[in-house]
């Protein structure tokens, strides 16, 4: 992980010189909000990386000897027959819809992505999943 976060941050700097130089050639502030932005979205995850890389320790990704079947083994959990990814999704298009049709709608939707994040966050803490 420490490779993957130089690499953004490196990005991330890269970003940051060519955004500097794109200001003063074009005077355009649509793409300068717009490198601004990829320059913070590198940097943030060039930080992320290096600091969980720094909490978890050194992985096999780091190991300039290591064999492809050093990374094996169970990588995380996945929830195959969850339903909320799509409740999330559908209510935010719905909050992000409620931007252009009106107020009351985004308040709804607001309400919906709240319900559906608290349902996804805690669905296997109740029912039949639960552990």
């Amino acid at each position: 992980m420490k490779i993957q976060g130089w690499m953004f941050l490196l990005c991330g700097l890269f970003f940051a010189a060519a955004d500097v130089v794109y200001w003063f050639w074009s005077k355009e502030p649509t793409g300068t909000t717009a490198m601004a932005i990829s320059v913070g979205l590198a940097l943030m995850i060039g930080y992320y990386l290096l600091f969980t890389a720094r909490r978890i320790g050194d992985q096999p990704e780091d190991n300039k000897e290591a064999e492809i079947s050093d990374g094996a083994g169970e990588i995380g959990f996945y929830s195959p027959h969850s339903w909320w990814p799509l409740f999330v999704c559908l209510s935010a298009a719905l909050t992000f819809f409620g931007f252009a049709v009106g107020w009351w709608l985004f308040f709804i939707g607001l309400f919906c992505t709240v319900m559906a994040m608290i349902g996804f966050v805690f669905q296997y803490y109740r029912g039949n999943f639960s552990h």
